[in-house]
């Protein structure tokens, strides 16, 4: 229950600068919560009437943690809406978005300029041998 209001408390922060202190309390239009059952199972829907949205459900893991899948997503500024898709488990919190910067494809292509150094890098140390068994 615990990682479930650190989430929580998480999610809110992260929206907490997209709102300006001049607005007013926000309606809550859907607040379903079910605690763990017996076996861990719990869930959580949530929808304010600024766009805000966050559900998940869970069950208890393997090693007493907690596995979650859910969702969150808010209107943006442009008025695009934005959304986060999530598995939080034993392999540690895992989001996916449009929004999340993505790595560039591998391999990429070497610049000229590199390939030029480890070319020269190898040629030394092909001298350096030679020196090395002439001497």
């Amino acid at each position: 229950m615990m990682k479930i209001a650190v989430v929580l408390a998480l999610v809110a922060v992260s929206f907490a600068d997209k709102l300006p202190l001049t607005n007013p309390p926000v309606a809550i239009l859907r607040s379903n919560q079910v605690n763990p059952d017996a076996l861990g199972a719990h869930s959580s829907d949530f929808e304010g009437e600024n766009g805000i949205v966050f559900q998940f459900s869970g069950s208890e893991g393997v090693a007493g943690g907690s596995n979650m899948i859910g969702s969150y997503s808010y209107p943006q500024e442009d008025g695009s809406l934005a959304t986060v898709s999530f598995v939080a488990n034993e392999n540690g919190y895992q989001p996916q978005s449009d929004l999340l910067p993505v790595a560039p494809a591998f391999p990429h292509p070497i610049p000229q300029f590199v390939l030029d150094q480890i070319e020269f890098a190898r040629l030394e140390d092909e001298r350096k041998a030679r020196e090395g068994t002439k001497a």
